[in-house]
Formats: structure tokens, sequence, C-alpha cells
């Protein structure tokens, strides 16, 4: 065990300051936080969003900090509101070796707060950071057997919401301590909401960054929490993971970056499908139309996308079959492939029933370094083809540019928001180190009422 874990985390999270970032890493939060604002943008406007924003909207009226295309709110209701939207279209970042999606608690709980506290831009960039650090390393140190019932976008992304909080308010170090440890006895999520295609799953990060919010401003007004919530006998990793690496947390502490390992996605599915998306799409160069499919594939992933025959849009976003099938047969996997029409297309159905998705040991052993796969088409003159991927594009061991990164911005923005809009917001992002007030950046983007693109 490593002695006082939770309170080194805590001093770290404390003292950090902005000129302790290498420019490198400055540049990393950059990205994350214009990847997560086409999420929140584009998903302001789906139904759970809306609920959610429903929900705020009843607890008060408050003009803090800004909700995407709704009234402004409280930072704890932005927050959760914000943290709803941005998880919804499945085109959130991920980072590997944690399973977490960061973006959506962590961002949605900085922005709130510092529109509140109205921080400058290298202290919501700090905040972004130390929020990546805590949440990933304490995801990373669960993983992967917390994967298995607990969704740690729920979990050990709380711990980085208070981190992200804690950081703009300037918590002292024992502040920041009873702040993880409110976090860490709030922290939740269940996978069981994946059977019925539920809500519950945007809930997780926007009640995250809630949460996070939550334990940051108790703790400053003298709240106390566990000091032991992480290495404690009944602690979060006793009570959550049954196998736990504490020395995840502080390995590199303050040298590797863990936003500097975030994954971006560029198909609106879960994570675990676009390793064999990649591959797909890389074979279906070839003129004959596939006879058969086999994927291969790792086995907690497959936990989460063996659906061989999706139901709901929902569903097909959480099934690796339908994911493949749909790339193979369109060339591309955005948000007009799990529309209910293509969903229910012949050619799809077809494709289904000739496609099998098993379990490979081999590339299990890999997981979670690598979230890897095998596809093989067997063609209709009786050939295969097979291909193979460890990391999917948008890794840092494949990377995408920031230049695609606003193309993908660009996508999810203006057919909603207009041109305009899109492209004001890209350069507000490049220009956040230089603002002087994080509260003037981002809240006429979109306001109630506003009657945005089609």
């Amino acid at each position: 065990m490593i002695d006082g874990l939770s309170r080194r985390l805590s001093e770290f999270l404390a003292a950090a300051r902005y000129p302790d970032l290498p420019p490198s890493v400055a540049d990393h939060a950059r990205r994350a936080v214009l990847d997560w604002l086409g999420s929140a943008l584009a998903g302001s406007l789906e139904s759970p969003a809306r609920r959610a924003q429903q929900f705020v909207a009843s607890l008060g009226v408050s003009n803090d900090a800004t909700v995407f295309s709704g009234s402004r709110s409280s930072a704890s209701g932005a927050a959760l509101a914000n943290g709803v939207a941005s998880h919804i279209l499945e085109f959130d970042d991920i980072h590997k070796t944690s399973t977490v999606h960061a973006a959506a608690p962590v961002i949605s709980a900085a922005l709130a707060v510092a529109e509140r506290e109205h921080a400058d831009g290298r202290a919501f960039l700090l905040a972004v950071t130390l929020g990546y650090e805590a949440a990933l390393r304490i995801g990373e140190a669960v993983n992967p057997s917390h994967y298995r019932y607990w969704h740690p976008t729920g979990t050990a992304a709380t711990f980085g919401a208070a981190a992200a909080a804690g950081s703009l308010i300037q918590l002292s170090p024992a502040q920041m301590l009873d702040a993880l440890g409110s976090a860490g006895t709030q922290a939740a999520g269940l996978w069981e909401f994946n059977a019925d295609g539920a809500m519950s799953k945007h809930l997780h990060p926007g009640k995250a960054a809630f949460n996070g919010i939550l334990a940051a401003d108790l703790a400053r007004i003298g709240f106390t929490g566990a000091t032991r919530i992480l290495e404690g006998e009944r602690g979060f990793f006793r009570a959550m993971s049954g196998s736990y690496d504490e020395s995840c947390v502080t390995d590199g502490l303050g040298e590797r970056w863990k936003i500097a390992e975030n994954c971006y996605k560029l198909y609106s599915c879960c994570g675990h499908t676009h390793a064999a998306i990649d591959v797909a799409l890389e074979l279906r160069s070839q003129p004959m139309g596939p006879r058969h499919v086999l994927i291969e594939t790792y086995g907690p992933g497959y936990e989460i996308v063996k659906e061989l025959a999706p139901r709901t849009s929902y569903q097909a976003k959480f099934s690796i079959a339908y994911c493949v099938a749909v790339a193979l047969l369109d060339g591309r996997v955005g948000l007009s492939q799990f529309s209910p029409e293509r969903l229910h297309d012949p050619a799809i159905t077809a494709l289904l029933e000739r496609t099998q998705v098993v379990v490979a040991e081999d590339l299990t052993a890999k997981y979670p370094a690598a979230w890897p796969t095998r596809v093989t088409l067997t063609l209709s003159d009786g050939a295969s083809l097979t291909g193979s991927s460890d990391y999917p594009r948008g890794n840092p061991e494949n990377p995408v540019s920031t230049a695609q990164l606003e193309d993908k911005f660009r996508s999810l923005v203006t057919p909603r928001f207009g041109e305009a809009t899109a492209e004001r917001a890209i350069e507000a992002v490049q220009l956040l180190e230089t603002c002087d007030d994080v509260s003037t950046v981002f809240r006429d983007l979109t306001h109630e009422g506003h009657q945005p693109a089609r």
C-alpha cells in the first residue's frame, strides 16, 4: 500500500500551476476542449439533453454559467446539463487504459466553475489538465476489473471533476483532500443501462461533473471528506475493483501528463468498435462484396458490443457487427449511419446474418494498453482478406491532427448552429490562453429560443 496516496495526489493537484505545464500539454488541453465543445453543442439539441436542461431550469434562476441551448444556470446545474449533452452522440474522447471519457465530466465541470469564478483561460486549461490527471490515473488503477460492472466515466471521472473545480477555486492541499473524499463517496455509474439503452449513460458524466463541483464547493467552506478515500480499508479501490494497482496514481505524476494520451473518436459509436471500423474501411476497397465477415476482438470490449441484431439506433452504436457492416456498405460511419432507416435496410440485415463476432485470447491479452481487432472477409469468389489493428485512428499511436479535429467540429456544429458559430467557437478555443475571463467566451454560442440551422 502506498502510504498517504490520496493525500499525495491532493497535494500535487493543489500545488500545480499553469507554468508547470509543458507547451505540448497545453496544446493537448486545447484540443480536448475543442473536441468536447463540438459534442456538447451538437448534443445539446438531443432529447436527453433537453430533459436535463428542463430539470436544471427547475432548480432555480442563476446567471453563473452557460447551459448550451438552454437558460443559464448555477455552475453545478450547467455542469450537469452540459455533461449529459456532450456524451449523447458517442463522439466524445476516450482514454484506453482507464476507459474513461474524461471530457464530458471534467470539462463540463471546469467550464462551469471557470465562468462562475471569472477565471482566465490559463486557469481553465490548467483545471482541465488536472482533471484529466485525476480521472485517468484513478481509472487506470482500478481497471480492467472495475469495468465489469462500473462505468468509469461516472466513477473515476467524479474525482477528475472535483480536481478541476478545486483547482479553479484554489483549494489548499487539505481542502483538495476533502474534495476528493467527498467525490469518491459519490462516485457511481453501473453498466446495466446498456441492457435497455437507457439515458442513464448520459447521466453518468453529467452527475460526475455535478458531484465534483459539489465536492469542491463543500470543501472550500470546511466540509470534510475521507482522507484515505482511494487506499482506505473501505475506500474506492477495495470497494470497486477486484484487482487494482495503486502505483498508477503516482507513477510519473507531474512528469508524464495523461491528457497527452487522450484518444479522439472519428465515428459516432462505442470506442470498442473503432479499430474494427478502421480495418473494414481499408478492406472494402476490394471489388467483390463479402459473403461472410469474421470479427475478432478482446473480451472486455466484446461484452459491451456483442449485439448481433440491434433493434434500435442506440443498440447499433454498441454493436461491432453493425458498425463493421455499415462501414463495409457505406464507406463511412457518421451520425446518419445510425438513423432508423439505415438500421432497418435489408442490405444491412443480410450482411449481419453473415457476420460472426468472437473473442480472441491473443487480442484480450493486449487489452487495455491496446484495443485490437482482426477482421476477415470471405469474398463471393471464395478468397479471403484479413486486416488487423491495435490502435484505432485518433489514438496517440495512430493520431489525428488538430485540423482534422476542427473539421470534425465543423461537421457537428455547422449543420445545427451555422458556419459563423462554428468558426467563432474554433477561434475562441485557439485563443483561450490569452483570455482574461472565460465567462465571456462561450456564453453566446447558443441561447434559449435560438433556432439552429438545419
